[in-house]
């Protein structure tokens, strides 16, 4: 069994020692052009060449959560796709959501900034948990992840996916375009963590964020594909939305010149919400790739036609 390796911005030495001691009867290599076919990849951001001098390959494990930029390529016909279901993401992910949700209710900004004036005084009135529901857009693994966490901290929650999902405890659930409208309508605060697919490129634009409740708040941690910029600008500037917390941009790095490192009501983060954790996604990788070549089924395949 041979397996490559072709990551694009990994240090690939600690991942191919690792993958070497989970899978000490395979043959595993960092892809160069020219190499030898293989049987199965770990790839992230690949380039087309290698996809192209690797027609036979069985199975493309996806090092994230997201397969919209492996998906953009010719893959091979037969060719598997497997993402990580988790890996340690999740819990970053809750973490990250969670921290930005209690902030915007807690206006620890406001605070931050008394604090760099000098000031002690000026206290805020508390704002009532009923009074801030959240809406979670996408209700994967990692959607499910952060709901439940929010329900925890006593946040009313929304979520809303493409299709009916499982009802969790304390969530809402609102599913398919018919319940889009009355989804948005319900929250306050607004949770992105969709795929990106050819449905929902912009799906964050003036039509839809101004269906939120008034004094709206968007975090996005899903792509920035999913965001018209200059729309939330506009909100945000026009009162409707109170403002936003943003880790993935449709460029990135986000460029010097871009609007949202200025604005006052806008938090920029370098698309650090749920980083890949190189152990546990080693030991998944091992696993299902050991249970494929027994003929087993996996968890995280991705269906190539609805591109997620």
């Amino acid at each position: 069994m041979k397996i490559t390796f072709c990551c694009t911005g990994t240090q690939a030495r600690p991942w191919l020692q690792g993958l070497a001691a989970a899978l000490p009867q395979a043959d595993i290599s960092l892809w160069q052009p020219g190499a030898p076919q293989a049987d199965h990849a770990v790839v992230w951001k690949p380039p087309q060449q290698f996809i192209d001098e690797q027609p036979r390959l069985k199975t493309l494990f996806n090092l994230g959560a997201g397969v919209d930029a492996l998906l953009r390529l010719r893959l091979p016909p037969a060719a598997l796709v497997v993402r990580l279901d988790d890996a340690g993401m999740a819990v970053q992910m809750a973490e990250y959501v969670c921290h930005a949700v209690i902030g915007h209710l807690r206006e620890f900004d406001a605070y931050a900034g008394q604090m760099r004036a000098g000031r002690w005084a000026d206290l805020r009135a508390p704002r009532r948990r009923a009074d801030l529901p959240v809406g979670v857009m996408g209700l994967g693994v990692l959607g499910q992840r952060v709901a439940g966490a929010l329900a925890q901290f006593e946040f009313p929650v929304n979520g809303w996916s493409r299709s009916r999902k499982t009802a969790m405890d304390g969530v809402r659930s609102f599913s398919g375009a018919d319940g889009f409208d009355a989804f948005l309508a319900a929250s306050r605060v607004l949770v992105n963590l969709l795929p990106l697919t050819p449905d929902t490129v912009d799906i964050m634009n003036r039509k839809t964020l101004a269906r939120l409740q008034p004094g709206a708040y968007v975090i996005n941690v899903a792509r920035g594909a999913h965001l018209v910029d200059e729309d939330l600008l506009a909100l945000i500037d026009s009162g409707h939305i109170a403002g936003a917390t943003l880790d993935v941009f449709r460029s990135e790095p986000l460029p010097a010149d871009h609007a949202f490192w200025r604005h006052p009501r806008i938090t920029v983060t370098p698309h650090i919400s749920a980083r890949t954790l190189r152990q546990e996604s080693i030991a998944q990788i091992a696993h299902k790739i050991t249970t494929l070549e027994q003929g087993g089924a996996v968890t995280g395949m991705v269906d190539q036609a609805r591109g997620y």
